[in-house]
């Protein structure tokens, strides 16, 4: 039995993805959930977060969203039974590969997947929707009637914010990447069959002409947009940036100017520095900043009951077809290997799912 891990022998190597064998698990601790896994879905590897942390290992275990079957379970699993069909993610500091035909789990980390919903579907959903429930209910609160902008809204956390945010009554404004983006976006809706847009604005930022503050401040009436979920953005001068980034990111500056009285922005640059001037800006506002990191719901035992409603909602959502993700078809184990090299390099537009 063999399971995806990554290496990195120091911080100037590429990261490799290696098979490596491992014994037959068996249920070993009270808490214990034993999977037979069907699908696991690939997300990007931060190896920097895992070495802050103190949690970096020789091999990295790779593929943390799952859906399975139960199998086994240790004596004090109270939520589970074997033959239940489950999704959950892996803890980051778990020693489990995914991407493996069994897995070991805590039953905290695991929900019931809804019988509608395929196990494709179940694996490649639930990081985008704990992501998009984390960015918008509780680091900025959206409401019916808030105006949001999902930068990159064709991305597959894009495409689940987008829908999240509608789905609460909020007016959404996105940017596209491409032409095809822009198309896929201004197809949307609602629901399957509805007529009416998902979208109130598209803006294509491919050329690089368009000006993003200008655009939403023009669809907001001047008022500006009350909640920005980026996808990154530029913090230096053009000579600085690579041509694409200067194409596809707004300028920080952009995304203050953009901001109504009161507005939230959440973002997922790490890096983020804010100049005195961009500071004031924001006092003037009484605008916030939130970082968004989804790891943060595991550190503290404290939120385990919020992170499992989150989880059970975006299951419900994606049963009731509110969500609905954007997945490529799905790809055999062996060629996990070459789509998590794909996924590492941020060259997978869809999210990429391993069916077992």
């Amino acid at each position: 039995m063999k399971g995806l891990y990554c290496q990195q022998n120091s911080a100037e190597e590429e990261i490799t993805f290696v098979f490596q064998e491992r014994e037959n698990l068996s249920v070993t601790r009270d808490y214990d959930v034993k999977i037979q896994v069907k699908a696991c879905a690939l997300s990007w590897t931060d190896i920097k977060l895992l070495s802050e942390m103190k949690m970096k290992k020789e091999f990295v275990p790779v593929g943390r969203e799952i859906a399975g079957v139960v199998s086994e379970v240790g004596s004090k699993v109270s939520f589970f039974q074997p033959d239940d069909e489950v999704v959950g993610i892996l803890p980051l500091d778990s020693e489990e590969s995914g991407l493996c035909e069994v897995a070991l789990i805590h039953e905290h980390y695991l929900v019931h997947k809804p019988e509608k919903v395929t196990w494709v579907e179940a694996a490649g959903t639930i990081r985008d929707g704990l992501r998009a429930y984390t960015a918008l209910h509780y680091l900025s609160h959206v409401s019916p009637g808030k105006t949001v902008l999902v930068m990159d809204g064709a991305s597959p956390f894009g495409t689940i914010a987008i829908q999240l945010a509608q789905h609460r009554g909020a007016k959404v404004i996105s940017t596209a990447y491409s032409l095809e983006d822009k198309q896929y976006l201004e197809r949307l809706r609602p629901t399957v069959g509805m007529r009416q847009p998902l979208i109130a604005r598209v803006i294509d930022v491919s050329n690089g002409k368009i000006d993003v503050a200008e655009s939403c401040l023009e669809e907001t009436g001047g008022l500006g947009v009350d909640i920005v979920l980026d996808a990154g953005v530029r913090l230096y001068s053009k000579e600085d940036e690579s041509i694409l980034k200067q194409q596809l990111l707004p300028h920080k500056h952009d995304i203050i100017t953009l901001l109504s009285v009161g507005g939230h922005w959440v973002t997922s640059e790490k890096n983020l520095q804010l100049d005195p001037p961009d500071s004031h800006c924001l006092f003037l506002k009484g605008a916030t900043i939130s970082f968004l990191n989804d790891e943060v719901w595991n550190l503290s035992n404290l939120q385990q009951g919020k992170y499992l409603c989150i989880l059970e909602d975006v299951m419900e959502k994606l049963s009731n077809s509110i969500f609905r993700p954007q997945l490529d078809e799905p790809i055999p184990l062996y060629e996990a290997k070459v789509s998590m090299e794909m996924v590492q390099k941020n060259r997978a537009r869809k999210r990429q799912v391993i069916q077992f």
